[in-house]
């Protein structure tokens, strides 16, 4: 069965990007290539238990089982050994990523403390956008009194625009609900 926002994004986004765009061909339309999700474990005494931790509240948010990354050097001053495992890391393809940026948009993000929009300044230059969770706590998955200790996660929504703008544009027409940049000199809208 086709995901919601996978329907969405053929019916009404692709020929309202085709015009705003100004492509020729629907096919030009840039689509999300893929979602990756990761964490790292920073100190902890118990390392191999954070990890374990931090597997398992990916793969409770993404429903697949992550990679776990290692390091591949020693660092003295991070206390980290070549080989030792450092953080955990999913990417979502396909149906999982179209139902996980559903739920995302619609149940996660309004559950971020004080939302007021996602920033709309974190795009690389080609048109993929990084956002940073400070809290596991605000995914509907996972139980507040099951939570170990506190993780934080990386979004990097990968799309196959060329740009910034087209990047955006896609984001935005899918339901991101990004915050509005206020211009100097404009007072804010009540």
């Amino acid at each position: 069965m086709t995901p919601t926002l996978q329907t969405y994004y053929k019916d009404k986004v692709v020929p309202a990007l085709t015009e705003e765009l100004g492509c020729s061909n629907p096919h030009q339309v840039p689509t999300l290539d893929k979602i990756v999700v990761t964490t790292h474990i920073g100190k902890h005494n118990d390392r191999k238990q954070a990890v374990e931790d931090a597997v398992a509240e990916i793969s409770k948010i993404t429903g697949q089982k992550p990679s776990i990354s290692y390091a591949r050097k020693s660092v003295a001053n991070f206390k980290v050994r070549a080989g030792e495992a450092v953080g955990a890391r999913v990417t979502l393809r396909g149906n999982h990523m179209w139902e996980f940026l559903d739920r995302f948009i619609n149940v996660t993000a309004p559950n971020i403390r004080d939302f007021r929009g996602i920033t709309p300044k974190s795009f690389d230059g080609r048109g993929n956008y990084a956002l940073g969770i400070n809290d596991q706590s605000i995914f509907p998955e996972i139980e507040l009194d099951q939570i170990k200790r506190q993780l934080g996660f990386d979004l990097i929504f990968v799309t196959s625009a060329n740009n910034d703008d087209a990047g955006r544009a896609l984001l935005k027409a899918l339901g991101m609900p990004f915050r509005e940049i206020k211009k100097a000199g404009e007072e804010a809208a009540v």
